[in-house]
């Protein structure tokens, strides 16, 4: 995977500069330059911070497939359906069938 090209394609979904990408990562804009200027892969530490700004996971980042972006509604749901036991998962599942 080209990472700059990936970290290139989710500024362009989201319509953002290297200002904005620099802003919401906490990074300087001279770095966020750098990237992309001297084509340097970001290391891990980097990169994890790049991903933090977007608000994603370094997994959703190399994932190629589709990505999906929950809404805090959603995370909260799966936050709390990990804590069920598999019976209330079962029974969460048939209520939720039972209403469609």
């Amino acid at each position: 995977m080209d990472t700059n090209k990936r970290i290139r394609q989710l500024m362009t979904e989201r319509n953002w500069s290297e200002y904005r990408l620099a802003k919401e990562s906490g990074l300087s804009q001279s770095t966020i330059a750098n990237i992309f200027r001297r084509n340097t892969v970001p290391g891990v530490t980097t990169l994890e911070i790049i991903c933090n700004g977007f608000g994603i996971t370094l997994a959703q980042f190399f994932c190629e497939g589709n990505m999906v972006e929950l809404s805090d509604e959603q995370k909260e749901l799966f936050d709390q359906w990990v804590t069920l036991t598999r019976e209330q998962k079962q029974l969460l599942s048939e209520l939720i069938a039972s209403w469609t």
